[in-house]
């Protein structure tokens, strides 16, 4: 029997033919297919507006308590054609599912209950054109510490005054830091902030009373009552209605849901608040999520700095051995509080938003003190265990107690409006789920869970040692020496072990799936060195220990563990000196800063391809923004004309634009250790994968798949005819392995500028044409203007866009684009083992040698004539 009903466990309704089913721990197509979903966070600048990334401090605090920052135009422009370029880039890389980012402050800014309609209409166009490229989608409802206004990302403003907090005091209460305000208001130096320091804020008071506010407010702040209800259910009901609204703007679209947009994330890592601390009077070591750098209060230091009173703290750094104490920083909020004024809330009800506050809740005095918690005269914790049982006295548990009711809560709102979604579980990070009852998975589940390196995060270097952060977490060790790895070939392994733990999280909800949905990291190592800022530049452009760390994490998502996985991230605006504008994180795989600069050429593309349109600040004109086509093989040199509506003048800085000689350059500038994401792996399977080897020194893939005879897929269930076969015994459908174009390009790709390939014949790589084996010298017109297929028109190269040396095990195959197709006989019974080994025909591709090659060959071309420019 096949591996998929024919209807949907969640509703019972007939399946449509691209419905991706949740089964066997695996994600499977209709026809029964084992399918890997790789691809990429879209994006990290969906965290602020455009223009108001995190180290700007005009109009900040303005936007949040006016309520008017709209987030339109995120994470693409639509309207100046540069989504089509990012998309089409994207999808050259292979990657074949977003995880989309979109904050809570995003949809309900301007007030409770006022929803940006505009902005989600956008959301919608947006994943219009990510369906247009041929991308599943999950959408990520994601925040960092609460809300931008509290050093992070997510929430609106008016949620942080909701909770009786007056957000401008954070500076000075070092209730949060705020890149903006780092490291005072009067006088900010927000390119100073240390590395990650964004993420004590989960060990600062206002994460730490915001997070248990929303999870555990009926338990531990009964007094907190606003409009009726317990602050717990005013900001949980809010926050799950503003994502029902989006649900259903992407319903009522008609044209996205299961076609283009599979499911939902929960809550982006999730924060225990004060839930579980044992005693306010030290800084918890089971906290996960709380890192201590810089000048860090403990709880208790925190509620008296929170009421104004002076406290002296403990200063730390963090060295490549972890934290280290460094001596002790006096903290003077001098007379500001945290907690908001009374005055601005005359007669219980705030003037601009609205609510109504219980008048048990007294504004201007720590709400933790009103419940007993401590005594603010005398600074005395009086009940430090208060957090860690319930009033019935049961010692919590915070994702049993308090996560779960939420997430419950919140996925069955989600399916009120997509009933079919694939409910993707994110627990706290590193925390394995709960248990679930399947009445609110109904066989529709995937566990989302986050991975990223550490030590390689916090020192911005790649080390020759790291230790099992997963297993100190878990209390694999009774110490931390024996978690240290020392050596490539032992931290290579030890990242695959993670994952393969993380992996195993996922039986505790069934037979589902695993997605690490995030995953990657820093590009602004060593200095920024590879940006050139140091050794006067002699290291710009080199990339090789970010590939190194990169294909590390990479590769323990390959071997056994054999994962799906959305990278962190991919920043349209990224830029050296900001990152990804966000707390000068710099994870984005792709910068405009990275970019090469080039001539000047004409487009020869239609009016409507905005293929070469890359940033703000470009000089061409588009008089349509909706392309139908992106196709890098029309892209030609030619002679300048005052009427070209496609003109791009020379770029002489990375703020301009660039083109590329060819769909390589395209693929590889800008890009940041190409190499290690861009990789090759199966993206469906007739059996299961069981083991991916790829060796980028060697560019050398190794596939291992197990096939079982009810795994034998239906190409009706894709709406496929049968194809005809000389093999009766082979599979109606085959698998199908995506093989990157920067690994394996051929040197006729490499060399030709003129982007008009001609098929080679004889070529050693056969190409697909209406699923049969041959060497047609074309296979063009199958995929005119279809995107989703080929994009980048990579067909039109014919034969001669690969340079293969395959060996398979058994079957035969052939080769599209980039994906390489392979069909061999299912097993009447039992099951069979089939291996591909891939390697490029020539070697490995040697960037440098390849860029220099193009260059020698655009000016012999130029020179023999073909440019009428020279």
């Amino acid at each position: 029997m096949p591996r998929v009903p024919s209807v949907s466990p969640a509703t019972g309704k007939q399946v449509p033919s691209q419905f991706i089913h949740t089964a066997e721990a695996q994600f499977v197509d209709n026809a029964g297919r084992t399918v890997l979903l790789r691809g990429i966070n879209l994006s990290g600048a969906d965290k602020a507006p455009v223009g108001a990334q995190s180290q700007t401090l005009e109009g900040f605090w303005e936007a949040g308590e006016s309520g008017n920052a709209s987030f339109v135009g995120r994470p693409l422009n639509l309207d100046d054609g540069s989504a089509d370029v990012h998309l089409a880039r994207l999808k050259g890389w292979g990657f074949n599912m977003l995880r989309y980012v979109v904050t809570w402050e995003a949809l309900e800014h301007a007030g409770p209950g006022k929803y940006d309609h505009e902005f989600m209409d956008y959301t919608v166009r947006v994943l219009r054109k990510c369906k247009e490229y041929g991308f599943r989608v999950y959408m990520d409802p994601h925040q960092d510490i609460w809300s931008r206004f509290s050093g992070g990302s997510g929430a609106p403003y008016w949620t942080i005054l909701a909770c009786g907090i007056n957000p401008r005091n954070f500076t000075a209460t070092q209730a949060a830091i705020v890149h903006s305000e780092y490291p005072t208001p009067s006088d900010p130096t927000p390119a100073e902030l240390p590395a990650m320091i964004w993420s004590t804020n989960y060990g600062r008071l206002a994460s730490q009373t915001l997070f248990t506010l929303f999870f555990a407010g009926r338990e531990f702040a009964p007094k907190c009552v606003i409009d009726g209800e317990n602050i717990q259910d005013y900001l949980q009901s809010h926050f799950i209605a503003a994502m029902g609204q989006l649900a259903d703007r992407i319903r009522d679209a008609g044209d996205l849901v299961e076609e283009c947009v599979i499911g939902w994330d929960s809550m982006n890592e999730p924060f225990e608040g004060f839930c579980g601390y044992a005693d306010l009077n030290t800084v918890p070591t089971k906290q996960g999520s709380t890192l201590k750098k810089g000048p860090f209060p403990s709880p208790a230091q925190s509620l008296r700095l929170g009421m104004g009173t002076v406290q002296t703290v403990d200063n730390w750094t963090f060295t490549s051995m972890g934290p280290k104490r460094e001596g002790t920083v006096t903290i003077d909020p001098k007379g500001k509080k945290l907690w908001a004024d009374p005055e601005t809330e005359p007669d219980g009800v705030h003037p601009k938003w609205g609510w109504k506050r219980d008048p048990g809740w007294k504004l201007g005095t720590c709400i933790w003190a009103q419940h007993g918690v401590w005594d603010i005269e005398s600074g005395t914790v009086l009940a430090p265990d208060y957090f860690r049982y319930s009033a019935s006295g049961d010692e919590v548990v915070f994702i049993d107690d308090f996560w779960r009711p939420h997430f419950q809560a919140f996925a069955t709102r989600i399916r009120e409006s997509h009933p079919e979604a694939i409910l993707f579980v994110a627990p706290p990070v590193f925390a394995p789920p709960p248990q679930l009852d399947e009445c609110y998975l109904k066989g529709r589940c995937c566990l989302s869970t986050h991975y990223y390196d550490g030590l390689t995060l916090l020192t911005r270097h790649w080390n020759w040692f790291n230790a099992d952060a997963l297993g100190i977490i878990r209390g694999k060790y009774s110490s931390n020496l024996p978690a240290v790895r020392i050596g490539e070939k032992a931290i290579r392994k030890s990242f695959q072990e993670q994952l393969g733990y993380l992996k195993d999280d996922a039986k505790i909800l069934g037979a589902y799936p695993t997605i690490i949905g995030e995953i990657g990291i820093p590009y602004d190592m060593d200095g920024k060195k590879a940006y050139g800022y140091t050794d006067d530049g002699k290291f710009k452009g080199d990339f090789s220990s970010q590939q190194k760390a990169l294909d590390a994490s990479m590769n323990a998502s390959d071997g056994p563990n054999v994962l799906n996985y959305t990278i962190w991230n991919y920043c349209p605006d990224n830029s050296h000196q900001w990152g990804d504008g966000w707390n000068l994180e710099d994870l984005s795989v792709w910068s405009a800063d990275d970019l090469k600069p080039t001539s000047q050429y004409r487009m020869g593309a239609s009016d409507s391809s905005s293929a070469f349109l890359l940033k703000k600040g470009q000089t061409s004109v588009l008089p349509s923004a909706s392309a139908s086509n992106v196709s890098l093989a029309t892209l030609s040199p030619g002679e300048t004309s005052s009427d070209d509506k496609t003109l791009v003048s020379k770029r002489s800085s990375p703020s301009f634009l660039s083109d590329w000689d060819n769909v390589y350059d395209f693929l590889t500038d800008g890009a940041r250790a190409v190499k290690a994401f861009c990789r090759p792996y199966p993206t469906a399977v007739v059996g299961v994968p069981t083991d991916i080897q790829f060796d980028i020194s060697k560019a050398e893939f190794k596939l291992k798949i197990t096939v079982r005879t009810q795994d034998a897929p239906q190409s009706a269930r894709l709406g496929l005819s049968s194809p005809d076969s000389e093999n009766p015994d082979e599979a109606e459908l085959p698998t199908e392995i995506y093989i990157p174009l920067v690994h394996y390009a051929s040197d006729k790709v490499l060399s030709d500028v003129q982007r008009r390939l001609s098929p080679v014949s004889g070529s050693v790589t056969p190409n697909v044409t209406d699923g049969l084996l041959s060497k047609s010298s074309s296979a063009s017109s199958r995929f005119s203007g279809d995107l989703t297929a080929d994009p980048l028109r990579l067909a039109s190269y014919g034969s001669s866009l690969l340079s293969l040396d395959v060996d398979v095990s058994g079957g035969r195959w052939a080769v599209n684009g980039q994906t390489l197709k392979w069909w061999y006989p299912v097993p009447a019974t039992g099951s069979r083992e089939y291996t591909i080994t891939v390697k490029r025909a020539g070697g490995v591709i040697k960037t440098a040698e390849a860029s220099a090659s193009a260059s020698a060959s655009f000016w012999r071309w130029c020179l023999d004539g073909c440019c009428s420019v020279m």
